[in-house]
């Protein structure tokens, strides 16, 4: 196990290694190191930005924040995120970890696909965010230093990863692509359902059952 990368110490507390222990066996190397990647760019933008923030509770937040999309994980109708959420609560209880730190990793794995209101919540909210935004989409990238960039990718290789993640995508919600409506994931259904539509929100305004 790794100690530290590009200055961020790996958290080694007996609940860190169960919740990594939990991806290893419930996920793939796909996620392992992606997941492992999006907290490391998530501590190193608030290092840099000497954020206070928790850095147990963001590799927690990390480690859970795509459970959503295993077997284990998910759910028959609920958006991945609210199950990988969901699962990161069940886990946190079992180490009595403060309510509000609880609700802090569900906000964090919950959000960590919606722009223009993750970025403005708590710091771990926020860096989870930013790591998970840097890593698939690039997002910050000119502004995050290249060395620390290649150390973390030499510690946690990407391995196609721009090809793999989104077939990983779809695999984790092909069985109820309705929870992708309103956000960015329907996008990945329609890649590979080009006919698929969700429903209009215009068309649930116009047509719903009051009478005026």
């Amino acid at each position: 196990m790794l100690q530290e990368v590009a200055g961020i110490k790996i958290p080694d507390s007996r609940l860190a290694k169960d919740a990594a222990d939990i991806l290893r066996e419930h996920g793939d190397d796909l996620l392992w190191n992606h997941s492992n990647r999006v907290f490391l760019f998530g501590a190193v933008n608030g290092k840099k930005a000497k954020q206070n923030y928790d850095l147990e509770l963001l590799y927690v937040s990390a480690l859970f924040h795509d459970l959503g999309l295993t077997k284990k994980f998910s759910s028959p109708d609920l958006r991945f995120e609210v199950d990988g959420a969901n699962a990161a609560r069940s886990f946190l209880q079992q180490y009595q970890i403060p309510d509000e730190s609880i609700r802090l990793v569900w906000d964090a794995i919950a959000l960590h696909t919606t722009p223009g209101v993750a970025e403005h919540k708590e710091s771990e909210v926020a860096l989870l965010f930013s790591g998970v935004g840097l890593d698939v989409m690039g997002d910050g990238f000119e502004q995050f230093p290249d060395d620390l960039r290649e150390e973390i990718i030499k510690a946690f290789p990407r391995n196609n990863f721009k090809k793999e993640i989104i077939p990983a995508f779809y695999e984790g919600f092909k069985h109820k692509p309705e929870t992708t409506f309103g956000n960015m994931k329907e996008d990945v259904i329609k890649h590979f359902r080009t006919e698929y539509k969700n429903k209009n929100f215009c068309h649930c305004i116009l047509h719903s059952p009051w009478s005026e």
